[in-house]
């Protein structure tokens, strides 16, 4: 039995023909979801995906608000799952499961199966750029959170009703997250399609 959570599900419109990501979400993010603190590894921050003229990137950050220093979270308890629509049905065409998973020595290996444009699942260390085939990659380790966000800002709006914010304050500063980054074939992903939404799962054993 998988317990399926949306975490950080953000859809994400792609619109390929654009250079430029539409995004809507729906969902909380960077510990904001109700079981976030007690299972971070299972907690997607934010999705990002945008395209170039021959793949779709999809980067997908679980785990945030970790303190420079400390090291990326890794789980092999957890399913990581990248969903993508690409015929506007609200159900996923494609799916791209990642896993993560340790040798005899304890070194930590990610690998992704379902990855459109490649031929055979991808498997290979953490921290390192893997060749996905047919020039396609992937990558999962620690990054700088790359949400910018004015957290006090925020609060003093709420409280006051008076925009408050400020474009230098940056909550997430210094702080890290997990992240997953893979690319896939724009062919093999949309099919034709000028349009895909992107969403992400976790689920845990």
């Amino acid at each position: 039995m998988i317990d399926i959570r949306t975490g950080a599900a953000l859809c994400a419109a792609l619109v390929l023909g654009l250079p430029w990501v539409a995004t809507i979400g729906h969902a909380a993010d960077h510990a904001d979801a109700p079981a976030s603190q007690d299972d971070p590894a299972a907690d997607i921050t934010d999705v990002y995906a945008w395209h170039t003229d021959d793949r779709v990137v999809v980067a997908m950050g679980f785990s945030g608000l970790a303190e420079a220093g400390v090291p990326a979270n890794y789980d092999a308890g957890v399913l990581y799952g990248i969903h993508v629509d690409n015929n506007g049905d609200d159900i996923a065409d494609h799916d791209v499961w990642v896993r993560f998973g340790q040798n005899d020595a304890g070194d930590w290996g990610v690998q992704v199966e379902n990855l459109p444009g490649a031929t055979e699942p991808v498997v290979g260390p953490v921290e390192t750029e893997i060749d996905a085939g047919l020039g396609l990659r992937v990558f999962a380790g620690l990054r700088d959170d790359p949400f910018f966000f004015d957290l006090d800002g925020f609060k003093m709006t709420a409280m006051t009703g008076t925009l408050s914010f400020d474009s230098t304050r940056d909550t997430f500063a210094g702080t890290n997250i997990t992240m997953v980054v893979v690319e896939m074939s724009r062919d093999a992903v949309a099919g034709g399609a000028d349009n895909l939404q992107i969403w992400a799962t976790t689920g845990r054993k």
